[in-house]
């Protein structure tokens, strides 16, 4: 990793993404086939949001990011993809307004949160699971402001926060750093979340 070129790719990444104020970041595997019914969910939400006025940002991949950028372009408001260069994966997805190519992964999840006013998570894999604990750990130590972090789908991340609430038992963490996080099993629930965090 040469610390030069990261610094330059978020730098050139924090003018474009400047002019984006009202944003919302959703996260998930990119394995979700268009037939899943995830896929449809994250459609809906993100077109909703885009309707409510926020735009979405996503990895720019296919699956889960694929459908909220294409409900967010299909809506009112500006469908944003952060792609990575993979060797073998992955091309963005086409339902973008703007796209911006990273080639770090580091400087890419820090754009991803810096400019979310909420993040969303739905199911993934290892990525997905990164993500989610790096906000955490950041948000937890003061790092970055509180936004909310929602995950979707009670029965996919049940086993997340039993081993969170053995972390605590057994001190490794403070019981409050559970509620950092909301876990919902609706996209309705998702919106009146994001919702109540804009009048605050």
């Amino acid at each position: 990793m040469n610390i030069v070129d990261v610094g330059l790719e978020m730098a050139e990444a924090q003018q474009r993404l400047s002019a984006y104020k009202n944003n919302i970041t959703i996260f998930g595997s990119a394995r979700v086939k268009r037939t899943d019914p995830l896929f449809q969910e994250a459609y809906q939400l993100a077109k909703e949001l885009s309707d409510e006025g926020y735009n979405i940002l996503t990895g720019a991949g296919p699956g889960i990011m694929k459908a909220a950028n294409k409900g967010a372009y299909e809506g009112k408001s500006k469908s944003i993809g952060l792609n990575i260069e993979l060797p073998h994966e992955q091309s963005a997805n086409p339902y973008l307004d703007e796209c911006l190519t990273f080639e770090h992964f580091f400087s890419r999840k820090v754009m991803l949160v810096k400019h979310a006013k909420a993040c969303v998570y739905f199911p993934g894999g290892y990525g997905t699971a990164d993500e989610l604990m790096e906000v955490l750990t950041l948000v937890q130590t003061q790092k970055m402001p509180r936004v909310p972090l929602i995950l979707y789908g009670l029965e996919y991340w049940k086993p997340l926060l039993f081993w969170f609430s053995k972390l605590a038992e057994d001190g490794y963490i403070d019981l409050q750093d559970i509620a950092l996080m909301r876990v919902v099993d609706s996209t309705d629930e998702i919106i009146e979340i994001i919702k109540e965090s804009a009048c605050h």
